[in-house]
């Protein structure tokens, strides 16, 4: 591999959710040789040369070790991973994703299958408007102009309207947006683990339930309708001071928060666990301590089955979980679903685990991630 280098590319979409592609297109480019380090503004536009609909269009620099054949091959390969196909005559068509060649660093290529500068960005506003925003003073190796200049002299008259979406250059850049996120399932789920992995990779404040102490909870096991209520109060009067505690200290240190737990579990498990009378009385004062915490932006709620749950709780080999019931964790599952159900105002996220296994395997890992980080650009945008 060579030294870094400085490359600008265009990229546009029509097709689908147009801002998630360009996302997830400039995500896709960060790799051991390609790191994004700018990304422009967002402008819209009228497709040019042929009808379609409207595209959405962008241009990031990158930094590169790879030459600039080897760039073009790996823009093509994450256009192949959009579905794109290019047409044989190529005519201009409709697409998913487009990703274009404008400048790298001075050079001059011109090749049956690439030609830098872009030979027609000196002819679209679409291309130059944003290679204003994060290259305004590069050069032309062709025209000695550079993109400022280009810009006042282009004939394009289109209309060009810039959007309200901002991209990311990176899926790490992408979680620092975030304030509070909160990942929830039932007993047996892996939500500390995932909620650990997060925290480490993404260096966000780790927010733990602490709950193993409660005195309650062994005889719970043993006896759930005498201890019960003083079960659910003295988790209530825990959470609440963990919680609070917890998300209100400020970490500078830290990109943002990562919580294991959600306070409106305690409703959750209440609702299953008490008799009507004591459920009312402890929704009093659930109510008026919930409108007091932090909610987060962004709810994950992992779904597994009964029976991956009542074996992943004979795994970990806590005693006084092993006389859990199947139909006691059915009732946790349902009452989580409800509750999403229950607030669509609140941005929740669905993970059905299935048969992954994130922490023995990358690629279960990547596909939860690859979940979140969806769900937070369609948030952003």
């Amino acid at each position: 591999m060579g030294k870094a280098q400085i490359a600008y590319i265009s990229v546009g979409s029509n097709l689908g959710n147009r801002f998630l592609n360009l996302q997830k297109a400039i995500f896709q480019m960060n790799d051991a040789h390609t790191t994004v380090e700018k990304v422009s503004a967002v402008y819209e536009n009228a497709a040019v040369g042929f009808q379609g609909a409207d595209f959405l269009n962008a241009c990031f620099a990158v930094r590169t070790t790879l030459a600039p054949a080897a760039l073009l091959a790996q823009m093509a390969a994450i256009e192949t991973n959009f579905g794109r196909e290019r047409t044989a005559d190529g005519t201009y068509v409709s697409r998913n994703i487009d990703l274009d060649i404008l400048l790298f660093e001075d050079l001059v290529i011109d090749t049956e299958n690439l030609i830098i500068p872009h030979p027609r960005m000196v002819e679209r506003n679409f291309v130059l408007k944003p290679l204003a925003d994060i290259a305004p003073q590069h050069y032309h190796p062709v025209f000695h102009k550079d993109t400022r200049n280009l810009l006042q002299e282009c004939r394009d008259t289109n209309a060009l309207q810039k959007v309200k979406q901002r991209l990311q250059i990176s899926r790490e850049a992408l979680f620092n947006q975030l304030h509070f996120l909160s990942i929830e399932g039932s007993i047996g789920a892996g939500k500390t683990t995932l909620t650990k992995m997060i925290a480490q990779d993404f260096n966000a404040k780790l927010v733990l339930e602490r709950f193993a102490d409660n005195p309650f909870l062994p005889k719970f096991y043993e006896d759930q309708s005498r201890y019960a209520f003083p079960l659910e109060m003295s988790f209530l009067a825990d959470r609440y001071q963990q919680f609070t505690d917890d998300t209100t200290q400020f970490d500078l240190f830290k990109k943002f928060m990562v919580s294991d737990y959600d306070i409106f579990k305690s409703l959750i498990f209440a609702k299953i666990t008490l008799q009507k009378e004591e459920f009312a009385l402890y929704r009093k004062v659930f109510n008026f301590m919930y409108k007091e915490v932090k909610k987060p932006d962004i709810y994950i709620y992992l779904y597994q089955s009964t029976e991956r749950l009542l074996a992943n709780i004979k795994k970990r080999g806590r005693d006084y979980e092993q006389n859990i019931s199947a139909d006691y964790l059915e009732d946790i599952n349902r009452g989580y679903l409800d509750f999403i159900k229950g607030h669509p105002q609140q941005t929740s996220l669905l993970i059905d685990l299935g048969g992954l296994d994130f922490v023995a395997n990358p690629n279960d890992y990547e596909y939860i991630l690859n979940r979140i980080e969806t769900k937070l650009i369609e948030v952003s945008g």
